[in-house]
């Protein structure tokens, strides 16, 4: 029994635990995209004519539904259907995509500039998830300011929803694709750490630095690369 529980706890078992882990993170963060694909396609033929009346309003039900998913997912996450809804987020999360894409693509360059923001997404993501992965660095230290940094940053976001200033827009989108670069290095360093044990909820986390990274990436390139009419 006691040699059964030293394995259990040994460091090659540690190790073999948080290698499947991060393998079966993976293996869900690739399938995710599958739902968020096929909700960005219905979302670029969709209608979005009420967001742009009310933003507060739409922002509001889009984060109910959000932080909806966000409890069902966390409260089953260890059960299939934690990966169920977990996929009917990241369909969701696509289909919200359909405002910024229909305003890309009208753009003379538009579909190069969403090829670049989606080619730059992944080459940001891999290489700080090789970088927390291959060093098994801490960056444990990360989260109290980055923490921090999204809660000001959603402030700002907020105001500017009032304000308008292109500027701002601007720097806000700058000031994120830093913020949630940051948050690739810090997750994936967490389960590299064994600080997260379950894949349902790294995915979570992993999908939205992505997620947002890319949002935040293709408003910057619309702003300084779009070829307008």
């Amino acid at each position: 029994m006691s040699s059964e529980y030293q394995l259990a706890g040994s460091p090659t078992a540690t190790a073999l635990g948080t290698h499947k882990v991060l393998r079966n993170t993976y293996m869900l963060l690739g399938l995710s995209m599958l739902p968020t694909v096929a909700g960005a396609l219905a979302g670029m033929s969709m209608n979005f004519s009420f967001m742009a009346l009310h933003p507060f309003m739409a922002m509001l039900v889009m984060l109910a539904v959000m932080f909806g998913l966000f409890m069902g997912i966390s409260a089953n996450r260890n059960s299939a259907v934690g990966v169920v809804l977990l996929l009917a987020l990241t369909g969701f999360m696509g289909l919200m995509l359909g405002p910024i894409l229909q305003v890309a693509l009208h753009l003379r360059n538009g579909g190069q500039i969403v090829g670049l923001a989606a080619g730059g997404t992944g080459v940001i993501f891999m290489s700080l998830a090789g970088i927390a992965t291959v060093s098994k660095k801490d960056f444990s230290f990360l989260g109290n300011f980055l923490f921090i940094g999204l809660i000001l940053l959603v402030i700002a976001s907020f105001a500017n929803l009032f304000f308008q200033i292109p500027a701002m827009a601007l720097a806000l989108s700058g000031i994120s694709v830093l913020l949630f670069s940051g948050y690739i290095l810090y997750d994936v360093s967490r389960i590299v750490q064994g600080g997260e044990t379950n894949y349902v909820m790294a995915t979570l986390a992993l999908y939205l630095d992505i997620y947002n990274l890319f949002v935040n990436l293709l408003s910057l390139l619309m702003a300084l690369l779009g070829e307008r009419d």
